[in-house]
């Protein structure tokens, strides 16, 4: 059992990226303010049932992620809301450390390009991508945090960097038809 008073400390080493996160999902900088808000006070209010030496990290993202999905269903049951998509910066692999050939070969598309390719992916697979890729999570991590089994975790996560490279290797193919360098 966690003491409550010291979850902000240990929980607010996490904000930058839970913020991420949120901007990834919602799409939207007050909403994803509003997610990471929400966020933190089911953690500080649950924090007391938090296996100390287990991880903090994961457990936010898990409620980052029950809380996203249930701000969805709330907003499938109203009418659609038109928002404004702000552009976010993404520097997707350049995180994974030495460069490499997909550091290489992402130097030619523009993050915007990148974003692009990775709201074009079906939900799951977004999150499944972004949980690895971006966030660092390992297959058991995301599995616990999105709640699905590991094999789903990788069938997603397999289906989704295959799906984000024929988008990617598309903008190569439409800029090499309007006669632009790759």
């Amino acid at each position: 059992m966690a003491d409550q008073s010291r979850f902000g400390e240990e929980a607010m080493v996490y904000a930058d990226s839970l913020y991420a996160y949120a901007l990834r999902m919602t799409r939207n900088p007050p909403d994803a303010e509003d997610l990471l808000q929400e966020t933190f006070l089911k953690g500080f209010r649950s924090y007391a049932s938090f296996t100390e030496g287990t991880n903090l990290r994961a457990w936010l993202f898990r409620i980052m992620t029950n809380s996203y999905i249930n701000l969805y269903r709330t907003r499938q049951r109203r009418p659609d809301e038109i928002g404004v998509d702000d552009i976010e910066r993404l520097a997707l692999f350049r995180e994974l450390g030495s460069p490499s050939a997909e550091d290489s070969a992402l130097e030619h598309f523009t993050d915007i390009e990148v974003k692009m390719a990775l709201e074009s992916l079906p939900e799951q697979n977004r999150n499944a991508v972004l949980l690895a890729d971006v966030e660092g999570f390992s297959y058991k991590e995301i599995a616990e945090i999105t709640e699905v089994p590991i094999g789903t975790v990788m069938s997603r996560l397999s289906r989704g960097r295959a799906a984000l490279e024929r988008a990617l290797a598309d903008f190569v193919k439409h800029r090499v038809e309007n006669g632009a360098s790759a």
